[in-house]
């Protein structure tokens, strides 16, 4: 099987990696693979040790915990991405060796660059890595650079304030297609992530609960709750014209024509088209233009708008999948401020 060199044993029908310090480990039954995980083990480039090795192997354990569904997919693929500028900066030193003062001046330089929340990101990534090596005592690294009480401080970031109001929402949703139409009113009427929940969903979330209600049934992509969204008049007239007279079980119920589901990407760059040939007509007719918003702006609009109109902070909270109240207070009343009103009192 070609294992020569490779440190691989073959014994009890699976691939053994024997490390330099005499552990055993277990990489597989696929030979290619076993072979891939020896190569990157047996460090030919002379990164053994690094901190470029380590996100490597870091990558490798979230592999498994994502197959073993103990780490979500799409915080792998965060992890994937921001692991390439960090092996650029980080890659050539050991993590025992990184101090905060190195991790502040990668911030630093990642603000002048303009990309100061993508450099908050990428080091939330490191940090993740730097935690897995004191956890799993790979390392002489002691203490997590950083760590806040390390003294590194994250790049400032603006929150997201922008709020639809109803005028704009009708003016888009007017002109706007059927799909993006149905993503605009599911993603405001049900306060899901359209990126990660609502485009997944197929009439297989449909179904009756232990009362009998319709309901929308799914596990939060993000927060791992799993909801079930009451099926109103409205919104299951939605839902059941989306859905179809012969439903097609595990059809997205957000689809095209040929009846695939869409990336969040590209139905979100329907919308903004849509944005820019409105505002090209008011710009033509000297109105003010529409503002730019998405889809999860209208996550926003919708809590914002219930809370306005006295829905109870808690059923937001649940519907929203918020673990605190205080995130959901935060998440409205960043969109919305009350005007204040002046002391009017008569002094007499």
């Amino acid at each position: 099987m070609g294992l020569a060199g490779t440190r691989l044993s073959f014994k009890n029908n699976a691939f053994y990696y024997r490390h330099r310090d005499g552990r055993w480990e277990r990489v597989g039954t696929d030979v290619k693979t076993a072979k891939t995980r020896a190569a990157l083990y047996n460090d030919p480039s002379g990164v053994y040790g690094t901190t470029g090795y380590w996100l490597d192997m870091f990558l490798v354990d979230c592999e498994a915990r994502v197959k073993a569904k103990q780490l979500s997919a799409r915080t792998l693929s965060d992890y994937q991405q921001n692991a390439v500028p960090l092996k650029i900066y980080f890659g050539s030193m050991l993590p025992e060796s990184i101090t905060p003062n190195i991790v502040q001046a990668y911030l630093e330089l990642q603000a002048r660059a303009g990309r100061p929340v993508r450099g908050n990101r990428e080091k939330a990534c490191l940090s993740s890595m730097l935690s897995w090596l004191l956890r799993t005592h790979q390392t002489p690294l002691q203490v997590n650079p950083c760590m806040q009480k390390s003294g590194t401080v994250s790049n400032p970031e603006s929150k997201r304030e922008r709020y639809v109001t109803h005028e704009e929402y009708r003016i888009v949703h007017e002109a706007a297609g059927r799909q993006v139409r149905l993503l605009m009113d599911l993603t405001y009427r049900t306060l899901q992530r359209p990126e990660s929940d609502i485009l997944k969903w197929t009439p297989a979330n449909v179904m009756r609960d232990e009362t009998g209600a319709r309901v929308i049934r799914h596990k939060q992509h993000k927060t791992g709750v799993l909801l079930k969204i009451k099926l109103t008049p409205d919104l299951a007239r939605l839902v059941d014209l989306a859905i179809g007279n012969v439903p097609v079980l595990h059809q997205p119920i957000v689809h095209n024509r040929e009846g695939e589901g869409y990336t969040y990407s590209g139905i979100h760059s329907m919308l903004t088209a849509q944005l820019r040939r409105i505002n090209a007509k008011r710009e033509a007719k000297k109105l003010p233009p529409i503002p730019s918003f998405g889809f999860r702006d209208l996550k926003g609009k919708g809590a914002t708008d219930m809370w306005r109109s006295g829905i109870p902070i808690e059923q937001i909270q649940l519907l929203c999948g918020h673990a605190d109240k205080a995130t959901t207070e935060k998440y409205i009343k960043a969109r919305w401020s009350e005007t204040a009103t002046p002391n009017q009192v008569a002094m007499v």
